[in-house]
């Protein structure tokens, strides 16, 4: 594993909650050559006395060199900890999901404010419709198969597709490969609420078509 040695005086941050660890606050990276170039790796983050700080996905390529998973030493990052945060975001939006239009596109999980750094994830039409994802991380990347199997599980619904922002994804050192994670893919056009208006849009993209 990885071990990012913080600047003396740049803990603070780390401790105060922030999840983003920017190249300018690490003094060092110690690890396999292999790992240090794999976008979205698993690495402690620990004090110049080395003192324990952080689990976090280490990206050399990112403007974010890395994002923390968790600030507690005893909680592993692996197959659990990704599918229970998935199933608590999705937990706390229910209601709004239970209660949203079938054509409105639904917050399903938020990055960083549900412990899942660099994950979006949208619902269109419910269980019948389809789970819209972006892994907007190399962290979140790597843990791509049990967020998907999290998601077919807390959301009852059979498509999941992934939506691919491409200068996002290379500014990550992340390939550019949209299509479906499970099911079927949307159609290119389908009708989606946006406030008090509908319009159609293409929810593969995000690209909304002129009226």
């Amino acid at each position: 594993m990885l071990i990012i040695t913080i600047k003396q005086g740049k803990e603070q941050a780390i401790l105060n909650g922030d999840p983003w660890i920017y190249p300018s606050a690490i003094d060092k990276v110690e690890g396999k050559p292999h790992e240090r170039n794999k976008p979205g790796a698993t690495a402690i983050v620990q004090t110049s006395s080395r003192r324990f700080l952080a689990r976090a996905a280490y990206n050399a390529r990112s403007q974010i060199a890395a994002r923390v998973w968790t600030l507690r030493e005893d909680e592993p990052v692996d197959h659990a900890l990704i599918k229970r945060r998935v199933q608590a975001a999705v937990a706390a939006r229910a209601g709004m999901l239970g209660a949203a239009d079938p054509q409105a596109l639904v917050l399903l999980v938020d990055g960083e404010k549900d412990g899942l750094p660099g994950l979006v994830v949208h619902s269109y039409g419910g269980a019948d419709g389809y789970v819209i994802c972006q892994f907007n991380a190399g962290g979140v990347e790597m843990w791509k198969v049990p967020v998907v199997q999290a998601l077919l599980k807390a959301t009852g619904c059979a498509n999941i597709y992934e939506r691919c922002d491409p200068l996002v994804r290379k500014g990550e050192g992340l390939q550019v490969a949209p299509g479906a994670l499970a099911g079927d893919a949307p159609p290119q056009r389908l009708t989606v609420r946006e406030g008090e208006r509908l319009a159609p849009m293409d929810i593969r993209t995000g690209f909304t078509y002129p009226r």
